[in-house]
């Protein structure tokens, strides 16, 4: 059993990006779906898919990488921890790398980005940054 699913996640998405592997398993949950849905859509990964078994099911991500091999995620990381959980509203919303990376926050309307929090005007626990 593991005390943070999410950062388990990340670190198994950092470590198949590290080791240059085109696809990564993860055990699936809701939040995890929405992590990699907005990975997605900022263009991050490629795709995702859910895969079922007779659990909880597996998340597959494939991972995308530049035209000449090099890594699109420099860096993930786990901002708000079970131990300490970090709560953002809009206003205090980060601007990762000045707008060049993504915040990816766990807000009443689902798992966003910062860009679409702005646009939607909600804050929530800001779960982690990509860039």
């Amino acid at each position: 059993m593991w005390s943070d699913p999410i950062a388990d996640m990340l670190t198994r998405i950092r470590n198949a990006i590290r080791a240059n592997k085109h696809e990564v398993r993860i055990p699936a949950s809701k939040v995890k779906i929405g992590i990699a849905e907005v990975l997605k859509k900022e263009g991050y990964v490629n795709d995702y898919d859910v895969i079922e078994d007779n659990k909880q099911g597996l998340l597959r991500v494939h991972l995308k990488y530049g035209k000449r091999g090099e890594q699109l995620i420099r860096s993930i990381q786990r901002e708000s921890k079970p131990g300490c959980r970090r709560y953002v509203g809009v206003e205090d919303m980060p601007q990762v790398l000045d707008g060049l990376g993504i915040a990816i926050v766990s807000t009443s309307k689902g798992v966003l980005s910062d860009r679409h929090c702005r646009q939607e005007r909600v804050g929530g626990e800001l779960l982690c940054t990509v860039y």
